[in-house]
């Protein structure tokens, strides 16, 4: 008797683990499946961008085909800005300043640009597991929570469609549990087709400047500087030297990051006249971090809590 309930105790073990590992794996294909949709899915709908206590509401239409995608986001509040975006080439309406800005860049969507995306190693620093269900935008939904194992990175919670897996709401939370930053559909199509014509400017542009931006590479540099002491998780991705707007001195640039979280490092020239202060400052939900380091002004900034970007700053060392 005593066998058989040993035996029983440890495949109920077993079963527990087996299940355990089916239901992180079940959140990780939901994160897959959600990286997928924001691109790969035709989309339209109108939803709500909360950021540093200020609340703007947005009408996006996004379509893909062939595996090439565009979008078009106008902000219906405010100057009631546009953005249409064909592959990297974007076009901006100004309609308060009576300008259309053409650019090449990525990533013009508040949407996107508010989602977390899976990465290798993310398990490591990050739990990712399925909460409840929800409707948001009268769609159900499948909620996924990521939470971080340590303090120097914020946590998302977000609502998929379960049809699509479509995010119709996200949250970044800080350390304390507060919302930094909310996206939220308020109302959503996910059709098979959208015509051509829906991505064209809805703003009568006649008698409005045109203006192409500058071309800012990245030089290929050696970039003597580095971080001695980083959180974990952390590794540098990138180091370049890149011009800097009004000065004809570029400014060394580092960026850290874990996979989900970035800190972004810019070092400036000596020969800079800057006037930024040290110490901490933050925009929506960018903190900053800038400290005085041989002469040169240093600053960290990322979607991190404080202690995140002044660790990294005040580590900076020449080698």
């Amino acid at each position: 008797m005593r066998s058989s309930a040993a035996l029983a105790a440890r495949l109920s073990l077993v079963l527990l683990l087996i299940g355990g590992r089916a239901v992180a794996q079940e959140a990780h294909d939901w994160l897959d499946r959600m990286s997928r949709s924001v691109e790969e899915l035709n989309y339209q709908g109108t939803f709500v961008h909360i950021l540093g206590g200020t609340a703007k509401t947005l009408y996006i239409v996004h379509r893909n085909v062939d595996g090439q995608s565009g979008e078009r986001i106008l902000s219906m509040s405010g100057a009631g800005r546009e953005i249409v975006r064909q592959g990297d080439l974007v076009q901006s309406i100004l309609p308060d300043q009576r300008v259309v800005l053409f650019e090449t860049r990525k990533g013009v969507s508040p949407l996107v640009q508010a989602l977390p995306s899976d990465r290798a190693e993310l398990e490591l620093h990050y739990e990712i597991k399925l909460g409840g269900r929800a409707r948001v935008a009268d769609r159900a939904t499948q909620v996924l929570e990521i939470k971080p194992l340590d303090e120097f990175r914020y946590g998302y919670k977000l609502w998929l469609d379960r049809e699509t897996a479509m995010p119709l709401q996200s949250r970044l939370v800080d350390e304390q549990g507060g919302v930094v930053e909310q996206i939220m559909f308020t109302e959503i199509e996910v059709p098979a087709d959208i015509p051509p014509g829906a991505l064209e400017p809805t703003i009568e542009t006649t008698g409005f400047a045109s203006l192409r931006a500058a071309e800012l590479p990245a030089l290929a540099a050696e970039i003597s500087w580095r971080a001695n002491d980083v959180p974990g998780g952390f590794r540098l991705s990138i180091a370049t030297q890149s011009p800097m707007a009004g000065s004809d001195t570029p400014v060394d640039h580092l960026v850290y990051s874990d996979g989900l979280a970035t800190v972004s490092v810019f070092i400036e020239s000596a020969r800079t006249q800057s006037d930024v202060a040290d110490g901490f400052s933050n925009v929506g939900s960018t903190n900053a971090y800038t400290i005085t380091l041989s002469g040169r002004k240093v600053t960290a900034m990322g979607e991190v809590p404080p202690q995140t970007v002044r660790t990294i700053a005040t580590s900076l060392v020449a080698r």
